[in-house]
């Protein structure tokens, strides 16, 4: 027998125990995959490429409030600023034969929302389809895909937040970074029953990364003396403060993290003690066939680092498996900025699985392979 199958003969010796352990770390693995990658999504990378580029303008006093429409041929005239588009949440509700549906849907302007997004891909002949059409909207693939919308559809939505029922055609449909993005319509439509001449918040496409934070500066000290006064900061940035209304979100996903460690180095360490206590005898009577200690402690530490790498095997492909199920879903729009899966989280799990055995059995393990062999073999348990 090799001694990476003696390894796993003693990881399925008690097949109960080892199922339950396993089962109980994946899901602690899991909980790790999911909270790594928020982290890396909210404090590491980019979103997308075009994302860099891009900045959001809002009323500093609160993200409810509007700012006035005529902002946006002053921001558009300021150096290093591409392009301007505004864009307003709709919060409506999609009005079916068989009930309501709810997703993401966003007042914009057709005539500048394509060059302000190029990374959501639209042919031409359909964007200017939308921009002719007061009534026209887009949606990306999978929204359509998932309601058996077609080009020509109409769409009709009952408004929630503003006292405006909508009647939209659909235009186009886009391909976007995100699996499962919203639904974009003209906002003029809304404007003309609204007679409002505001917008929530003013999308900035920069000529540079380097030049997001002058734009931003320019933008805050042009209106700073103004009835709305503005808070313009990086894509990305907006995107953190408002998750971060909710708490401390980067305190809470490290306490999250370290709890999960903790509880998965308990989960491990009292199965893994436990097996290889029971073997003390067996140990004992492979010293005296000529085993080293060094040996044994290998095979143990193996054994160990054998089951925690499976337990985070069956908790990636479970990580895997449940966001694509929520990303694609009906209702998970938010999800899908949050939970963007990448090959470092899983190697970063990974590093964390083999930490976990050998922490795990580091110290029973030496205990045990070192203890004399007379007294092994006398050993009860």
């Amino acid at each position: 027998m090799t001694l990476p199958r003696f390894v796993i003969k003693n990881i399925l010796r008690n097949k109960r125990r080892s199922l339950l352990t396993g089962i109980s770390l994946a899901f602690s693995f899991l909980l790790l995959i999911f909270m790594v990658t928020v982290w890396r999504t909210f404090f590491v990378e980019n979103w997308t490429a075009q994302g860099a580029l891009r900045l959001i303008c809002r009323h500093r006093a609160s993200f409810s409030l509007s700012l006035p429409t005529y902002y946006e041929e002053k921001i558009r005239a300021l150096p290093g600023v591409v392009n301007v588009t505004a864009a307003n949440v709709f919060d409506g509700v999609y009005k079916t034969g068989r009930g309501q549906d709810e997703f993401g849907q966003f007042g914009a302007d057709a005539g500048t929302f394509p060059e302000v997004y190029p990374d959501f891909a639209l042919s031409a002949d359909q964007a200017a389809a939308w921009k002719r059409d007061p009534a026209g909207a887009i949606a990306s693939a999978e929204l359509a895909r998932s309601r058996g919308w077609k080009i020509g559809d109409h769409i009709l939505i009952e408004g929630v937040r503003y006292p405006v029922n909508l009647d939209l055609t659909l235009r186009g449909i886009y391909h976007s970074p995100m699996p499962n993005g919203p639904l974009f319509f003209n906002w003029d439509c809304v404007e003309r029953s609204l007679h409002g001449g505001q917008h929530q918040v003013f999308v900035i496409l920069a000529d540079s990364p380097k030049n997001v934070g002058a734009i931003a500066v320019a933008v805050d000290n042009m209106f700073r003396d103004s009835p709305a006064p503005t808070r313009t900061e990086a894509e990305k940035v907006f995107n953190i403060h408002i998750i971060e209304g909710l708490g401390n979100v980067k305190l809470f996903i490290l306490s999250i993290c370290f709890a999960v460690l903790f509880a998965t180095v308990l989960t491990s360490a009292s199965a893994i003690a436990m097996s290889i206590r029971e073997r003390t005898r067996e140990v004992a009577v492979l010293r005296s066939l000529g085993f080293a200690p060094g040996t044994l402690l290998c095979l143990m530490l193996g054994e160990s680092i054998g089951l925690c790498v499976a337990a985070w095997f069956m908790g990636s492909v479970a990580a895997v498996a449940m966001v694509y199920a929520l990303v694609t879903s009906a209702g998970g729009e938010g999800f899908q900025v949050l939970l963007k899966l990448r090959w470092p989280t899983f190697l970063m799990c990974f590093l964390v699985a083999v930490m976990v055995g050998c922490l795990s059995a580091i110290f029973p393990a030496r205990r045990i392979s070192h203890k004399a062999i007379v007294e092994g073999l006398r050993y009860i348990g």
